[in-house]
């Protein structure tokens, strides 16, 4: 009985012990494997994004009426409530302290007997100058495109003009402008997207019109009445497509006193990987002209995926806040999402910066950004001796911002998952390129036009040290950014499941230095 008894305590005493080195093994695997993401509740179906903005639902395309006011960013955005493919616009409505975290409002603007509500901006009419203001609140005015289906249907050329409304509550509720449309179309069949914006150099409103391959130029002094005053782009930049989209602002090159403007042009197709891509001039601007001696065409963005975006009205501290619609009219009408359709960029600051000889527009995250970005465990300078590799396990999945410094000419890297889904991206500064590969990344036969090849953008200007590195991963999309933003590559993709690691290859004759490498957690901005 006493042998039974101790033959029973020490069966015990070896279970008891199996067991906790179960559980020791448990813990530390834990400490070790990808934490898991998938998240409960709100905005968790396959794909939707987690620190981008979307649509509650439905389809969605271009910004619209970038303002700031009171405190809060509005961003208005091609809208139809009705299906997730696009059909007659809307515009839809949100607002938020920092562009990051956002609030879903009420539908703005409806069609009306003038026709659908395309593109267009949002201004603060702080002077009244179109007298819909009160003593006691600004108007919010709106211009857009009225889009007239029927006559354009029936053939004719004249059915696009330009609207205004007014809101009285911070774009709440908005009233039409009994006296629209303000301005008429004498036969371009193409001629939308206006941008206005308070002109300091002639006392004045400027409105930028994109009229099929060009662009023109229309003052006003009270938002209602429009005088053209002159016209760019019929003899520069690039005209594979129509223009879309247009806007115009100054800006200070960095380090110097010097000012210069940017104009900023979308085209459709005609884009250097395909599709639709947005263009910019630098240049001058005498209140009624824009010139540009600029003969390169120059790109804010050589990715697939960044398109018609524009720049906000009375930003506070003067920053130039830009946003894009992350889609591509390839295959816009075709991404493998149900409930909702297409996301925006990251927002970014726009900056001109001197590179040796040439003048350029980058684009970087906000700060406000970070104040989401959690900071994980940095690895210390790797090392990597030429052909060899390393694989850097993702804690965060597609869920992260990582970033790092590269210290050789040739390095290619690339996300992989279990299931096979690869991305890869090569950077050869002996050639003056990078890269792009997505054709294994996932889902991506929803269109023949989405991943065809290999998408190149040319990097003339790099220089020859260190380069910094960041990726800004979400659900379905990648932003590469190299140099703060001096060169930027915005890119959709759908894998199977989440990446797990980043293998990073050296491809130089000389050993690679990896130096400040950190995955960081970008937190969910959706409650």
């Amino acid at each position: 009985m006493v042998k039974t008894m101790q033959s029973k305590g020490l069966q015990l005493f070896i279970l008891l012990s199996v067991i906790s080195m179960a559980s020791c093994k448990q813990e530390v695997k834990k400490d070790i494997v990808n934490e898991e993401l998938e998240p409960t509740g709100y905005y968790v179906e396959p794909y939707r994004s987690q620190y981008h903005f979307t649509p509650e639902e439905k389809w969605m395309n271009d910004p619209n009426g970038l303002v700031y006011t009171d405190g809060e960013y509005h961003l208005f955005y091609q809208y139809y409530p009705d299906s997730t493919v696009w059909g007659p616009m809307h515009w839809g409505h949100a607002v938020s302290k920092d562009m990051m975290k956002w609030k879903h409002k009420p539908v703005a603007l409806f069609p009306d007997e003038h026709g659908l509500i395309f593109s267009g901006s949002a201004v603060m009419d702080h002077n009244n100058t179109s007298g819909f203001g009160t003593e006691d609140q600004t108007a919010m005015v709106a211009i857009f495109t009225y889009h007239d289906m029927a006559g354009e249907q029936a053939g004719n050329k004249d059915f696009q003009t330009q609207g205004i409304a007014y809101s009285l509550d911070n774009g709440d509720s908005w009233t039409k402008y009994e006296g629209n449309p303000v301005i008429g179309n004498t036969g371009i069949k193409d001629f939308r997207d206006p941008k206005v914006f308070w002109n300091d150099k002639a006392e004045t409103w400027t409105m930028l019109l994109v009229a099929g391959d060009h662009l023109q130029i229309w003052n006003s002094p009270n938002l209602k009445e429009w005088e053209k005053v002159s016209e760019f782009g019929k003899e520069q930049g690039a005209h594979g497509g129509v223009w879309e989209c247009p806007d115009l602002f100054p800006l200070k090159i960095e380090g110097t006193n010097e000012i210069k403007w940017v104009l900023l042009i979308s085209i459709n197709p005609g884009a250097p990987n395909g599709g639709s891509g947005t263009q910019y001039f630098i240049g001058d601007f005498d209140g009624e002209t824009f010139t540009s001696d600029q003969v390169e065409h120059k790109w804010i963005d050589l990715g697939r995926d960044n398109y018609a975006g524009v720049t906000y009205n009375d930003a506070p501290n003067d920053e130039r806040v830009f946003i894009g619609w992350m889609s591509n009219w390839d295959y816009a009408r075709d991404t493998p999402t149900d409930k909702w359709r297409s996301a925006m960029t990251v927002p970014r600051e726009l900056t001109l910066r001197k590179v040796n000889d040439d003048v350029l527009l980058c684009n970087y995250p906000l700060k406000s950004f970070e104040s989401h970005v959690a900071m994980a465990y940095p690895e210390s300078v790797l090392e990597i001796l030429p052909t060899r590799k390393r694989i850097m396990p993702l804690k965060y999945g597609n869920q992260s911002k990582i970033q790092f410094t590269l210290s050789v000419p040739n390095a290619q890297m690339y996300f992989r998952n279990k299931n096979g889904d690869s991305v890869s991206i090569d950077v050869d500064r002996d050639k003056k390129v990078v890269t792009f590969d997505r054709r294994k990344s996932g889902k991506v036969d929803f269109s023949e036009k989405f991943a065809p090849g290999v998408q190149q953008m040319k990097i003339p200007s790099i220089p020859d040290g260190p380069i910094e590195i960041m990726m800004l991963l979400d659900h379905s999309s990648l932003e590469l950014f190299i140099n703060e933003g001096q060169y930027v590559m915005t890119n959709q993709i759908f894998p199977n499941e989440f990446f797990r690691a980043l293998t990073i290859v050296n491809n130089s004759e000389n050993e690679l230095k990896i130096e400040d490498f950190t995955e960081h957690k970008v937190e969910r901005v959706w409650d």
